[in-house]
């Protein structure tokens, strides 16, 4: 019966320590916000790569120390890499550091063996400390109701129950006789370095946590049997078995993703081959008297330490050979279109400002040809849906929105004063156009997310909706293909056929709206098929209307008519013969095709 209570206590203590842990955490990110992932989205690049790697492996430990999780920190990095956020360069010193970073909590666990002469030296031992910590927590979560004093208690009383859970462990190995018994003939029939090394492994694969093994270990030095020669394979294993987690999380990812979870796995691999190595030829061909001696949390703590931190230190300058080696692993991804274009906006190129902007116009070029493709694609699922054509179209958007984000960045970093000629104006024509060519790619987008809804409810568009449907696919595209024309040429012509096809595109609009209203009363037309199409033409008339932002950014430059704005700028005369000229020959092609059926 004593040894079920004792199991019992036991694992309630192992409990404690790992919710402990995960309470802290998630705490801890809570608190933070978005910013751990700003953080290490943006803080991975220095004025050189050897500089960029040292902010890397920085960022990746201090990250680390924070979350309590080196496997967290890791999943993160694959997912920003798979999103195309980070790069693989940036990704692997982070991964690096983020191993030296989960061994903090050792080092927080190891305060059990400072002295106990004061009161504040008592006070500082996790079995008071805990006591401390969930009163202070339990208070501020009682009686605050500020979220982040909230959050920062959670933090508190993680760390609260963290401590309590490996004094309550402690008490189990180190309280009773027998059990200490029973754990110094267990220590003592590993004298096989690899058996030490593959408990060390299992033990972390099972719980997915080196922190909470090694705490373990700690919590089992409390009985005075755990030698140097045990501990150092130990702690070993576990920094392999660590890796699991992150393996099955590079699953499912890209190829880049992928390489980011290997090179966590080969980091650990070197590690523990190397240590390993050095470890068995200093026990066997030395035998060095200090393997026999005991470890106490401290000692443990500093093991584990100096494991994480001379492996990354040693292989941080060969990041890049690392990465090269999971190429081969893994296999090369061929580069995307958006590595290989927002690749182009080099830093160094801002110091010769006329450059950086001709490379920003190409970027954005890039930009309009991947939204036209994504029109195109939004036509074709009108006729007839693909769920491949929607997959391409989401890979766009992806770049389309990426593109907008970096572009807008690099754009007012270029300093204008140094620019010949209209270099201020035209700064202020890509600023204010890449917003509306973004919005512009956003609405296409729509136009495929409302065909695949449409799809999913089996609606339909009646045959006469479908054709004015079709003629107003026909005036956009018109639009689109004008005006990414007029930008890309600086084209006076495109750019004054413009507003006239607004104009045409919203009298089309109303036209379409009016005629299905009536088919709907003569039950020719579904409900669902009708509220589909009122989105659609919503998307159709907000295209145009970027379009025609667009073009009055260019007239604006072109014509340095700076009083121009969005709101109130004209690009024509409306009365003029030539207004007059186009709107009516763009009535033939499109109204009147409506109007004659």
């Amino acid at each position: 019966m004593d040894y079920v209570l004792l199991v019992l206590e036991l694992l309630g203590g192992v409990g404690l320590f790992l919710y402990g842990m995960s309470l802290m955490g998630s705490s801890l990110e809570k608190l933070a916000g978005g910013s751990l992932e700003k953080i290490l989205e943006k803080l991975t690049t220095g004025k050189s790569k050897r500089t960029g790697q040292l902010k890397g492996w920085g960022l990746g430990t201090g990250v680390t120390a924070i979350i309590q999780s080196s496997a967290a920190t890791t999943l993160m990095l694959i997912g920003f890499v798979n999103a195309g956020i980070m790069k693989l360069g940036q990704a692997i010193p982070v991964v690096f550091g983020a191993n030296v970073g989960s061994t903090a909590t050792a080092i927080i666990l190891s305060l059990g063996d400072v002295g106990d002469n004061l009161l504040i030296l008592k006070l500082v031992k996790p079995k008071y400390l805990a006591c401390v910590l969930l009163v202070v927590g339990a208070f501020i979560i009682l009686f605050s109701k500020k979220k982040k004093l909230k959050d920062t208690a959670g933090i508190l009383v993680g760390l609260g129950i963290l401590f309590t859970g490996m004094t309550t462990m402690e008490s189990v190995f180190s309280g009773n006789a027998q059990i200490t018994a029973a754990i110094e003939h267990m220590f003592g029939t590993i004298s096989n370095p690899l058996l030490a090394f593959l408990i060390g492994m299992v033990l972390t694969a099972i719980i997915q946590s080196s922190s909470a093994s090694v705490g373990i270990l700690q919590a089992l030095s409390a009985t005075g049997v755990v030698t140097y020669g045990t501990a150092i394979p130990i702690i070993i294993g576990q920094n392999i078995g660590k890796c699991v987690a992150i393996i099955l999380g590079g699953i499912g990812a890209n190829k880049k993703a992928k390489r980011v979870s290997l090179s966590y796995l080969l980091f650990n691999i070197i590690g523990a081959f190397s240590f390993m190595v050095i470890f068995c030829v200093c026990k066997e061909a030395f035998g060095l008297a200090i393997f026999g001696e005991t470890v106490n949390r401290s000692k443990i703590a500093i093991i584990h330490v100096g494991f994480n931190l001379v492996t990354s230190l040693v292989l941080l300058p060969f990041a890049d050979k690392v990465g090269d080696l999971t190429g081969k692993i893994v296999g090369n991804e061929e580069e995307s279109l958006m590595d290989k274009e927002l690749g182009t906006l080099d830093p160094m190129l801002l110091k010769t400002p006329t450059v950086a902007l001709k490379q920003s116009k190409e970027v954005m070029w890039a930009m309009t040809d991947a939204i036209s493709n994504n029109y195109k694609i939004a036509c074709e699922l009108i006729k007839h849906f693909d769920i491949k054509l929607l997959d391409e179209a989401r890979k766009n958007e992806d770049f389309i929105d990426k593109c907008e984000s970096v572009l807008s960045s690099y754009i007012l970093k270029i300093d204008a004063k140094q620019l010949p000629g209209d270099g201020k104006r035209v700064v202020s024509e890509l600023l204010n156009s890449v917003g509306d060519l973004e919005r512009i790619g956003d609405h296409c987008i729509n136009i495929s997310f409302l065909m695949e809804e449409m799809n999913e409810r089996k609606a339909h568009f009646s045959d006469k909706g479908l054709k004015e449907v079709e003629v107003l696919v026909d005036a956009i595209e018109s639009i689109i293909n004008t005006t990414f024309q007029a930008f890309k040429e600086d084209d006076e012509i495109s750019v004054i056929r413009v507003e006239p096809m607004v104009k045409i595109i919203s009298r089309l609009k109303n036209m379409i709206k009016d005629n299905h209203i009536s088919r709907l009363e003569n039950g020719q037309c579904s409900i669902e098929a009708g509220i589909t199409l009122l989105d659609l033409l919503t998307n159709f008339e907000r295209i145009a209307s970027h379009c025609e932002n667009i073009a009055l950014h260019i007239t604006k430059r072109v014509n340095k008519e700076l009083h121009l704005d969005d709101m109130h700028g004209h690009m024509m005369d409306k009365h003029s013969e030539e207004y007059k000229g186009l709107y009516l020959y763009y009535k033939s092609q499109y109204v009147d095709k409506i109007e004659n059926e």
